[in-house]
């Protein structure tokens, strides 16, 4: 017999409209729930002396929030501890997820779609994205029953300096090439999303000096005439600031694209 097909789970996590299905609170706390009825096993076999804990990381988007809050009930529910990285680039949350031993890393973000978009992605113990029997296994739990559990109720706290431990351990990957930066200037569009926390600290802590653009997020204008998606933003802004080259980022800072001096 051959599997049902898959609708909650596309290329890259799941996608759809903040608020509605299956992007609405009742459902992300059931994904929750679900998600560590398939995840967990596998991580007590690698780590059978840990409590569980999750990392929670989000980008910039007004639906973030209600979507964080919701996801942690669904893991609290299962008796998984909550661990909340605030607004950081994805990539923060694969190290997260790894370096502080989690059983998995949830991510909430739709990347360079539009603020009303959101969406959920997952990480494994070892920081690495889901593969599609993993997934696939996620979303049957999810379309089947959901049992009440009367297991101990995990509870669900911020881990305060994550952005910061996450530049400390980025620019210590390029301890070593520190010439290649100092003083040089680096014109940077951060999208208006993760990367404003991140990227700009990063290149300044290697000696650079950066012209900031579009950080000032609001909850709406993530990756709005910005980012990746808007590469005329970041040729205007390398030519405007006279630097040395130019990055912009997209909405969760998990890709960048790159110019010269001159655009």
């Amino acid at each position: 017999m051959s599997s049902s097909p898959r609708t909650l789970f596309g290329t890259d996590g799941i996608r759809g409209k903040a608020g509605l299905k299956p992007l609405d609170p009742e459902s992300v706390m059931r994904l929750g729930m679900a998600a560590a009825d398939v995840l967990l096993p596998g991580f007590r076999r690698e780590a059978t002396h840990r409590w569980p804990t999750v990392v929670i990381g989000k980008d910039t988007r007004l639906s973030g929030d209600m979507l964080e809050a919701a996801i942690a009930a669904g893991l609290n529910a299962r008796g998984i501890d909550v661990r909340l990285a605030g607004v950081v680039p994805t990539p923060a949350v694969a190290w997260l997820t790894r370096e502080t031993g989690a059983a998995f890393g949830v991510v909430i973000s739709a990347s360079h779609n539009p603020f009303d978009d959101n969406g959920i992605k997952f990480f494994d113990w070892r920081g690495i994205k889901l593969d599609d029997k993993t997934e696939a296994a996620i979303e049957a739990a999810f379309k089947g029953e959901i049992d009440p559990k009367a297991a101990e109720i995990g509870r669900t706290a911020p881990i305060k300096d994550a952005a910061d431990r996450y530049v400390n351990f980025v620019c210590g990957l390029f301890q070593d090439h520190r010439d290649l930066f100092t003083g040089s200037r680096f014109a940077l569009d951060a999208a208006n999303g993760a990367a404003s926390v991140t990227s700009a600290a990063i290149l300044t802590h290697l000696g650079a000096k950066v012209s900031v653009f579009h950080d000032r997020p609001n909850g709406m204008n993530i990756n709005r005439e910005c980012g990746c998606t808007h590469p005329e933003a970041i040729e205007s802004l390398v030519r405007e600031t006279g630097a040395d080259a130019g990055i912009s980022h997209d909405g969760d800072a998990d890709r960048v694209m790159l110019c010269d001096e001159t655009g």
